[in-house]
């Protein structure tokens, strides 16, 4: 059975629900507080299962998996159709379209009372858009996009992000600046200090 808590905005408390998700070809419960001060979350709402852009977005995050977990963090994928059709197509190979294995659980959210508490529901459509959100340790939102039906997400700026939060989380005095990686100079949000950073910009 879905529950849900409250509304999604950066910021606050990830709206908690339960659901059922295939795993590993099984069926299984996933309730997004039991990863709470364990790992960080990448929540993605996708239209349908059997469609066209869908697979190669879901698809891409696996490709990147490890890449995740290495960074502590868990993938989830949410859309409005059944547990069942998540498992035939995940028992239809990539070359047709299908997903094949994948490492991370997909979740059913026939009811749609998840994507509504994300606010990814199209009323329009019915199903959801593409929304993403990074949720940290605590259980906070520290980032959320959303797409409309027709085009997919970049996985590795979603990665790119995740890095930056998860930066910023260990060294709190400091802020990142557009397009950084890691590695490369942050900035001190203060009018003097912050100067360092612009000082070395190139002309």
């Amino acid at each position: 059975m879905n529950t849900y808590i409250n509304s999604a905005q950066v910021g606050q408390l990830a709206p908690d629900f339960e659901a059922t998700a295939v795993l590993n070809q099984e069926f299984k419960k996933i309730r997004l507080s039991d990863y709470k001060n364990k790992k960080y979350i990448v929540l993605f709402f996708y239209p349908l299962d059997f469609t066209f852009v869908c697979p190669t977005e879901i698809t891409a995050f696996d490709d990147k998996y490890e890449e995740f977990t290495n960074l502590q963090t868990e993938i989830l994928g949410v859309s409005v159709d059944s547990e069942y059709a998540h498992l035939a197509w995940l028992q239809t190979d990539r070359k047709s379209g299908g997903l094949g294995d994948l490492k991370y659980p997909l979740i059913s959210d026939i009811k749609k009372i998840i994507s509504n508490s994300y606010q990814v529901l199209s009323e329009k459509e019915g199903i959801a858009l593409r929304g993403l959100f990074i949720i940290d340790k605590e259980g906070y939102i520290q980032y959320s996009t959303t797409n409309n039906l027709a085009f997919g997400r970049n996985v590795e700026e979603v990665l790119r992000t995740l890095k930056a939060i998860q930066y910023i989380q260990t060294h709190p005095d400091e802020v990142c600046p557009a397009n950084w990686q890691p590695g490369q100079k942050t900035m001190v949000p203060d009018p003097i200090k912050s100067k360092n950073y612009f000082s070395a910009l190139p002309e």
